[in-house]
């Protein structure tokens, strides 16, 4: 049987050849030339070496993909179904048939928390000072925001299943809240940090009654058009949000009311340490990390409790969930509005950071990039978000690092110009190795101590 299901040899060659001719063909109008300025103006460059190492890499990958599909098709043959049973009824199960798979979320999440907690001293350390190591600061917190917005969405998408393209806009709507609150009416960060939270988790309340009825590619359209409509708005009402030139001198965050500045009353004098600006830079670190933190401990509390069961019976089946007398209206309005509410959170720290927000820093691109890093990382797991946000944010600055990239591509090399391209390779790799994501397993909320097997006599009686 495994023989008759196989592919010939020349089979799978001439599969590997024809990705190569697509990839050919994409590749002639693309790569095949590049323009450069010359003495009399333009002038064509060809690099058909690129295109022909192109091809043959590709030819490559598709080549081992189909072996190792092949082999593992072979091996699904030959080996027995689990659900076909393999031990005694009466017998204890077998430890190495059930694996245990969820050390790695286990270790795994405080690794990550540990690492992140002195990421400042290592990289004060590694580089010889805070100053030098205000990159990998700054790198740090653009991880951690992108973290938290992956883990507030997690809510609606990987835990309730609700497919939402129109997450930017309550980042959009905390960050401008705040901007508002804090030069209009003069409000510090720690009154209006919660307001923008409550008035995020409004305007997913608002959302969610409109799409209690749709799902799917509907449910999708619909959050899509909010995104839009929100951004529309912030262009376009000039009066209150500065429309395109959006909203500038915003105040920056205080240490509990102690500014970060040089003198007597500043946060330098109240801990006895010589003024730095990079006090403010650590400090705004701990705090995207802190706001992180409440972000997965909530969602993993909830998890735990009848609400976040309500989400993910909601997730694997409406009509069943609907069927055992859940209110499906309070299910999805509350996922829609706390994953809100941690957008806003992060919008708001979003705009105390940059100082500065216009509407071009809430386009749909920002909402499918935070989709893309629950989707890679593993729809409901913690762990699979922060190492896909690590991977996604963190990954074209290090190819940016890499020197030996510009000697291949050329000086004018720049790994941010080719980010959504390697998007959509992390994408489509994903869907055929790991479609479930990198983390694909999650703890269960609710487990047996031990595994038992049902007795005959009580499945006769209707029990089992």
């Amino acid at each position: 049987m495994a023989a008759a299901s196989s592919a010939s040899p020349a089979a799978i060659l001439k599969d590997a050849g024809l990705f190569a001719l697509v990839a050919f063909g994409l590749c002639v109008p693309i790569v095949s030339h590049r323009t450069d300025l010359g003495a009399d103006g333009l002038e064509l460059t060809p690099r058909w070496g690129l295109v022909a190492g192109l091809c043959a890499a590709i030819f490559a990958v598709r080549l081992v993909q189909r072996l190792v599909l092949e082999r593992r098709a072979a091996r699904a043959v030959l080996t027995p179904s689990p659900h076909q049973a393999t031990e005694p009824v009466g017998a204890e199960p077998n430890a190495a048939q059930y694996p245990s798979s969820l050390g790695l979320p286990r270790l795994g999440l405080p690794l990550f928390v540990g690492f992140a907690l002195f990421l400042p001293l290592i990289a004060a350390l590694a580089s010889g000072g805070l100053s030098p190591a205000r990159y990998w600061i700054d790198l740090g917190i653009l991880i951690l925001t992108y973290v938290m917005l992956g883990w507030g969405l997690n809510i609606v998408v990987g835990l309730a299943g609700l497919l939402d393209l129109g997450y930017v806009a309550f980042y959009a709507v905390g960050a401008y809240s705040y901007a508002l609150l804090s030069t209009v009416f003069g409000l510090s960060f720690w009154v209006c940090l919660p307001l923008a939270g409550l008035f995020a988790g409004l305007w997913g309340v608002m959302l969610g009654f409109p799409v209690l009825r749709l799902r799917g590619d509907y449910l999708a359209i619909v959050t899509l058009a909010f995104g839009e409509i929100i951004r529309l708005v912030l262009i376009n009402w000039t009066d209150v949000t500065g429309g395109s030139a959006g909203i500038s001198s915003i105040p920056r965050a205080t240490f509990f009311g102690v500014p970060f500045k040089a003198g007597p009353d500043g946060f330098s004098a109240l801990v006895g340490l010589p003024f730095d600006p990079m006090h403010r830079i650590v400090f705004l670190y701990y705090l995207i990390l802190a706001l992180a933190l409440l972000t997965s401990l909530v969602t993993l509390r909830l998890r735990r409790l009848p609400l976040g069961r309500a989400w993910e019976a909601l997730r694997e089946d409406e009509i069943a969930c609907r069927s055992l007398g859940i209110d499906t209206t309070k299910t999805k309005l509350t996922a829609f509005a706390l994953g809100a509410m941690f957008g806003g959170f992060a919008g708001s720290f979003f705009a105390v950071r940059q100082g500065f927000v216009s509407p071009e820093s809430f386009n749909f691109l920002e909402s499918a990039i935070i989709l893309a890093i629950v989707v890679l990382g593993g729809m409901g797991s913690q762990l699979g978000v922060a190492v896909a946000a690590v991977a996604m944010v963190g990954g074209p600055e290090l190819l940016r690092n890499l020197g030996f990239l510009k000697a291949v591509f050329g000086e004018g090399f720049d790994p941010n110009e080719f980010r959504l391209l390697l998007f959509g390779l992390a994408m489509v790799a994903m869907m055929i190795w790991r479609p479930r994501g990198l983390i694909s397993d999650r703890m269960p909320t609710v487990a047996l101590g031990q595994r038992k097997a049902i007795g005959k006599d009580l499945v006769r009686e209707g029990h089992g």
